[in-house]
């Protein structure tokens, strides 16, 4: 993510990393408010497709019946468990997306794929042999962004594991009455995880969220490609191109990574003590498939794919609201 002069866009293309460097403030701020955007869309979606994930066919029988059982006994509060931690997670996240993928990618510009020959190679010469205007550096290409957004998505998940671990065990309490809950709430959570387990406890799940976040090349090439295909075939805004794009961009992620989360969710909601099913990644993935065969790592992708959309392209409104009002 970074910003231009004028539009605010979280997801620059590398020519914009100073411009970013120069308003890490203004990031951090619009990250703030892109957070609180997209838990207020995203949120109640995310809680259905967790319970979904973490669920078998015979608890709910679909996207709809699980919206209608959880409102029915929890009330409308029931979609937002679990809404803390990444509220206060994604003011971080976003930030820390802002910078390093900014950073990676001119990175990989400078010293991979458009490394200067030397100083004097990056400006012409006049007539009289003296040094003239620079000339402008090559774009990072579509492969370029991608391989930034894994870098950028590594970066994320050392914060974002222990956040989404604490988040999906809030998720799947099911009790109507708090006193009957295991845990009060997300302080509550992390205090019994870090009693019990230690930071070892808290980050259970790490190493499925790299390789989740790993996705994120799909995430961030297809964005630059669909960038470049809107401004080249329309007449769109900026903030326009980087809405449909940002969108567009979320789906394609979630249609690449779904199987991935689902088998991260089974890890995550997965007992700490003695009463732990999964030793390694592959063993959460087997029992997925032996419950319901490849059905299984695409349970609750519906509330999912649905919300990609709408969560990314408001968090991107709030983003580049705030990114121009701070201008």
């Amino acid at each position: 993510m970074s910003a231009s002069v004028k539009h605010a866009s979280p997801l620059p293309s590398s020519d914009h990393a100073s411009g970013a460097s120069s308003s890490a403030y203004k990031g951090f701020v619009a990250g703030v408010f892109s957070g609180i955007s997209k838990l207020s869309v995203g949120h109640p979606f995310d809680t259905i497709k967790v319970r979904l994930q973490t669920s078998t066919s015979t608890q709910f029988s679909g996207p709809l019946d699980c919206v209608l059982q959880t409102v029915r006994r929890e009330g409308i509060a029931g979609l937002y468990k679990g809404a803390t931690p990444p509220l206060v997670g994604w003011m971080f996240m976003d930030s820390l997306m802002l910078g390093s993928l900014t950073l990676y990618r001119r990175l990989l510009n400078d010293h991979v794929f458009n490394p200067p020959a030397s100083v004097l190679g990056r400006y012409s010469l006049d007539g009289a042999g003296l040094l003239s205007e620079p000339i402008p550096q090559k774009k990072l290409p579509t492969f370029g962004h991608a391989l930034a957004g894994v870098a950028a998505g590594w970066t994320v998940s050392f914060i974002a594991a222990p956040i989404e671990h604490v988040k999906a065990r809030l998720q799947i309490q099911y009790q109507t009455k708090k006193t009957e809950r295991l845990y009060t709430g997300p302080i509550d959570c992390t205090r019994k995880i870090l009693r019990s387990h230690g930071f070892r406890g808290l980050y259970h799940g790490l190493s499925a969220t790299l390789l989740f976040r790993t996705f994120f090349f799909f995430w961030w090439g297809s964005y630059d490609v669909f960038t470049k295909l809107l401004k080249d075939k329309t007449n769109l805004s900026t903030p326009s191109v980087n809405f449909w794009a940002g969108g567009l961009s979320a789906q394609v992620f979630w249609i690449t990574s779904y199987p991935s989360d689902v088998v991260k969710q089974r890890i995550m909601t997965d007992p700490l003590g003695p009463e732990r099913k999964f030793a390694r990644w592959r063993d959460a993935a087997r029992a997925v498939y032996a419950e319901t065969g490849w059905r299984g790592y695409w349970r609750g992708f519906l509330p999912c794919f649905l919300r990609a959309f709408p969560a990314n392209a408001m968090a991107l409104v709030a983003f580049e609201g705030v990114m121009r009002a701070l201008d």
